[in-house]
């Protein structure tokens, strides 16, 4: 049976099972009139395959005792999605307390999930979105999560249900809005060069300090780039604009060997948004032990020059 671990434990993959089973069977899942399932037979397959990391289909095809996987599908389109995504976040915030310790800081991610999604589908209900070619299809369920590393593991604290017909930014406003609700500090979010959005970062310094690589365009960013050394400088996004906002920018460049023997130059460039106040409770202390956690941190989008 599973227990809870210690502050900070690490969960096996036989523990996530355990706590697979004791919560998710329990969910309710209307299913289909006339069925001779039970949701005990369908949560099965689903824990099943998220703990092996593997789809419904995969699962069903490798076990002679499960529906087939068209009949999982059809059960699990009976639930409600939303209702489903607010209950995962209550669990994912329940799993992710019994193994943090709230009194220590920790620095989150954020990033979009492409799940591959092979087969059929209404183009008006915005359930699938567009990616690069990946696994033979150019169709995904996508997911914005949130998540932290804890003893090498990570540990996901939220996540939401993105639409093809809606704004990314949207998506992840409903992410930060959960992640800002547990209880320990947060020192810095991390993110990719998708989340370089203005609506984005004015939200995310509402929490914390960010991190993300800048996105090449335009001539005053160029300008910003044409250096042979190291700086850091300001930059204004939609300058001019009533939308117009100002971050510290960091540009380091290095020298490595390229072709022939050839001293090659290669530079790196990283939006930092250090705002001095990420919280407005946060003491002196702690926005310096902040930004000396930044500095350490290498987030640089590389380019060879």
């Amino acid at each position: 049976m599973f227990t809870i671990p210690q502050a900070d434990g690490v969960l096996s993959d036989s523990d996530v099972k355990d706590v697979a089973e004791n919560v998710i069977g329990q969910l309710p899942l209307p299913g289909i009139e006339g069925s001779p399932l039970d949701p005990g037979e369908i949560w099965a397959v689903v824990i099943l395959a998220a703990v092996n990391q593997t789809s419904v289909w995969e699962t069903c095809k490798e076990n002679d005792d499960t529906p087939c996987d068209d009949t999982v599908m059809n059960w699990l389109h009976t639930l409600d999605r939303e209702w489903l995504e607010f209950v995962a976040n209550l669990l994912l915030r329940q799993l992710a307390m019994t193994i943090l310790d709230p009194d220590r800081s920790r620095i989150v991610s954020i990033d979009f999930v492409d799940n591959p999604y092979h087969g059929t589908y209404a183009d008006d209900e915005g359930e699938l979105c567009r990616m690069h070619a990946k696994d033979g299809t150019t169709t995904c369920h996508r997911y914005c999560t949130a998540y932290l590393v804890s003893n090498e593991k990570p540990v996901t604290l939220a996540m939401t249900y993105v639409r093809s017909d809606e704004s990314e930014a949207d998506a992840v406003e409903r992410v930060l809005d959960r992640v800002k609700t547990y209880p320990f500090e947060i020192d810095l979010l991390l993110a990719d060069r998708g989340f370089y959005n203005e609506r984005i970062l004015r939200r995310s310094r509402e929490i914390a300090a960010t991190v993300v690589p800048v996105q090449n365009k335009g001539d005053r960013m160029q300008e910003k780039l044409e250096t042979h050394c190291s700086y850091m400088t300001t930059y204004r996004m939609y300058e001019g604009r009533e939308q117009e906002l100002e971050f510290p920018l960091a540009v380091a460049v290095s020298y490595h060997a390229g072709d022939r023997g050839k001293a090659a130059r290669s530079f790196e460039a990283m939006w930092r948004a250090i705002w001095p106040i990420a919280r407005p409770n946060r003491s002196y202390d702690s926005i310096e032990s902040a930004q000396r956690s930044r500095r350490a941190t290498g987030c640089f989008v590389k380019h060879d020059r």
